[in-house]
């Protein structure tokens, strides 16, 4: 029976001989390098990218200081062909602060990975544009607003492609006039590249087992900001890094705040979701920090342009997964190949993609029908320079298990002798390790003042994000008494806080009796922080329809 029948729908199909889910770095980079390898031997392949963005950079956010080496080896005369690579790195800081004051650490004290010579302050949106221009210039099709909702398999248990979701169907899950089925992508090999914590990923690494020999990935919330600030402060190519205030010891992470061009600058704030107080705020934290007085100047008299919020990947190298499965292979931050320590993860997943396909295009050029596995990619991987950059800073994320201050020292330990400890430390699930809201300390935030601190519903406005509101919700729960029967019991329904924007509810009749859990989900911004963090896991996140979600400039 075909995937067509199964469904009881008429679905049109295309073959190609890759197909790509998402056009971020890792996805592009692979089609570019596809297409590379075919004008380098005259053998011919087709390759298709999907985007669910309404357009290639709209769903990107990074924050971003880019390392050059991949895009190097990929495109060695970017910046010659109108790559946005306009604000290298003139100046490194990195701080530690106090509630009211900071220490900024003297250069020479940092180890290697924290240096920013030779890298770029950049927009990742416009990066990702620019390398869609290059690889549509080079033969690939490229179709934003269109979500891979589906995978599709072989009658042998291979992976045939993937399904876009039907469009037009109406929140109570009937067709409208406006309905248009999904269509289907056939492949001989199917990347998936959606980013971190990508649904289509989370099904194949079920489906096949791909996580049965790696750590649980961790992650982090990164929330960023886009300012034009005042001429006069502006020092185009300073990158700044910190921690400190006003996260407490036991809670990792910390800020960056990168000068671009024309006045603009990017600032971010990073907490790591193994976070134990279920009364913090990530959201809140960075509107606090915003206000301490070493960079409550730099906000003074400026205009916030944009903003948005991404899940990070933090397991690095012992949460790397099986990268291959029958008929194709995970790439990017859907694998997982950010070094924590760098805070940098393009080059990385840029590498991946190439990797998998120059492994592709040789079965490809052999004759090769699809169905098998990419075997010389992973191999590939571990001869890499990613591989081994990874390893080495291995155990410096876990360190930071013990409290801020002992990991600083052990991590530093860890890069000083370049991973070459006998040990590797392993991770624990991000959503097991609140405590319980009677064991914790509340936290009191101050009221924004919608000057230099603002609210989530200003914050997503400018976020421009978008879903058609008569759709199917795309946030949905396995069980809907979970949140007030057992989350609001036990954790103060945590949701309201770790959500950056202000998707989950917890409303009340007037006297305050009567909880219930409201989902908003015309207002996410796609972070995924819900999926990663619900102490339950009783949250669903699913696409929704192709072109829905925020629509970011150049973030």
């Amino acid at each position: 029976m075909t995937d067509t029948e199964a469904s009881g729908v008429e679905r049109e199909s295309m073959e190609y001989d890759v197909v790509i889910v998402g056009a971020g770095p890792s996805g592009l980079s692979a089609a570019i390098r596809l297409m590379q390898r075919a004008q380098e031997t005259g053998h011919e392949i087709s390759v298709c990218v999907l985007e669910k963005g309404s357009e290639v950079g709209a769903h990107i956010l990074s924050g971003a200081v880019l390392e050059p080496r991949s895009l190097n080896e990929l495109i060695p005369d970017a910046k010659d062909k109108g790559a946005p690579l306009h604000a290298p790195v003139s100046r490194d800081e990195f701080w530690i602060l106090g509630e009211t004051g900071g220490l900024r650490m003297p250069n020479w004290m940092l180890p290697p990975e924290s240096h920013n010579h030779g890298n770029i302050a950049i927009s990742l949106g416009n990066l990702c544009r620019w390398l869609a221009e290059q690889a549509e210039a080079m033969g690939v099709e490229i179709y934003p607003g269109f979500a891979a909702a589906e995978v599709l398999f072989h009658d042998d248990g291979s992976v045939k492609g993937v399904a876009t979701g039907d469009m037009g169907i109406g929140s109570d899950g009937e067709k409208t006039a406006n309905y248009q089925p999904g269509m289907e992508l056939h492949a001989k090999y199917t990347f998936i590249a959606e980013g971190v914590r990508g649904s289509l990923a989370q099904q194949l690494f079920a489906h096949f087992d791909l996580r049965r020999d790696c750590d649980t990935q961790t992650y982090g919330i990164g929330l960023k900001e886009l300012w034009e600030i005042d001429p006069a402060k502006h020092q185009q190519g300073l990158v700044q890094h910190g921690i400190g205030w006003p996260l407490d010891s036991d809670t990792y992470g910390g800020f960056f705040l990168y000068h671009l061009e024309d006045n603009q600058v990017s600032v971010g704030f990073v907490v790591a979701l193994d976070y134990k107080n279920p009364y913090l705020s990530p959201f809140e934290e960075f509107q606090r920090w915003k206000q301490h007085p070493t960079f409550r100047k730099t906000f003074e008299g400026a205009r916030r342009i944009s903003y948005g919020a991404r899940a990070i990947n933090e397991g690095g190298f012992q949460s790397i997964p099986k990268l291959t499965f029958p008929g194709g292979a995970i790439i990017g931050c859907s694998a997982g190949f950010l070094n924590v320590p760098k805070i940098k993860g393009i080059h990385g997943a840029m590498k991946s993609g190439m990797l998998a396909a120059e492994a592709a295009f040789a079965r490809l050029q052999a004759g090769s029908e699809g169905r098998d596995e990419l075997t010389a990619y992973p191999e590939a991987f571990r001869e890499s320079w990613l591989h081994g950059e990874l390893k080495a800073v291995r155990n410096v994320r876990p360190w930071f298990r013990y409290g801020r201050w002992i990991g600083m020292a052990m991590s530093g330990l860890e890069m000083m002798l370049r991973g070459r400890t006998p040990w590797t430390l392993h991770h624990h699930k991000d959503h097991e390790s609140l405590k319980k809201a009677s064991e914790a300390k509340p936290i009191t935030y101050p009221k924004p003042d919608g000057v230099i601190s603002f609210d989530r519903l200003s914050s997503v406005f400018l976020s421009n994000t978008n879903h058609e509101e008569n759709q199917p919700a795309h946030l949905t729960l396995k069980d809907a008494s979970v949140p007030i029967a057992h989350n609001l019991v036990m954790f103060d329904e945590p949701a309201q806080r770790y959500c950056p924007a202000g998707v989950y509810e917890v409303v009340r009749d007037d006297d305050g009796s009567n909880p219930r859990f409201v989902i908003n989900f015309a207002n996410c911004v796609h972070c995924k922080t819900c999926d990663i963090k619900d102490p339950t896991q009783n949250i669903v996140w699913t696409v929704p329809e192709g072109g829905g979600g925020p629509n970011y400039p150049n973030m």
